[in-house]
């Protein structure tokens, strides 16, 4: 499905954050396809950020930056108001000054190749804030919660799905359950 299709569907379903994280595509497609996507998710009332481009991060609501990411920088060229975050592969690295960080793998996962054995719901309690990462399903959602996520991250669970909506919608009850 292609991605624009699919946001507004994850979107109408209750979804309110979207990440482009289309590291493979050229800078120039990369800016065009989130001048694309933060119309959709403005419709919803949702926020985009991109993933490590602070120039296409510039026309939506924030970056994700990787592990090494250099926080100040990013506030300095986005601006206050920007929602920076940070990727995470271990609680005792902190928020870095961040206003959240995912924090992966929470569970085995084949999106997360390289990081290392996952490291249980046990590692959210040491870094709050975070949100939960990594072979995260509706059956595990409230897991999280309860083991001290600020939120789910979801990648494969929602984008390898049929209906992802549906994916969000049951990712959502769990959540609240």
């Amino acid at each position: 499905m292609p991605l624009p299709r699919l946001l507004d569907r994850v979107f109408a379903a209750g979804c309110r954050w979207a990440s482009v994280r289309e590291k493979d595509l050229a800078p120039c497609d990369r800016l065009d396809l989130v001048r694309e996507l933060h119309p959709i998710a403005r419709h919803h009332g949702a926020v985009l950020t991109v993933h490590g481009d602070l120039t296409a991060a510039v026309l939506c609501d924030g970056v994700h930056l990787g592990a090494g990411g250099d926080v100040a920088a990013a506030r300095a060229r986005l601006g206050p108001l920007a929602l920076v975050g940070l990727s995470r592969h271990h609680p005792e690295e902190g928020l870095g000054g961040a206003d959240y960080a995912t924090l992966s793998p929470i569970f085995e996962t084949a999106s997360k190749p390289g990081y290392g054995p996952a490291l249980g719901l046990q590692a959210l309690s040491r870094l709050p804030g975070a949100l939960a990462l990594g072979g995260i399903t509706p059956a595990n959602a409230a897991q999280a919660r309860v083991a001290g996520a600020a939120g789910l991250a979801v990648m494969g669970t929602v984008m390898r799905a049929a209906d992802p909506g549906a994916v969000v919608r049951d990712l959502l009850a769990a959540w609240g359950a």
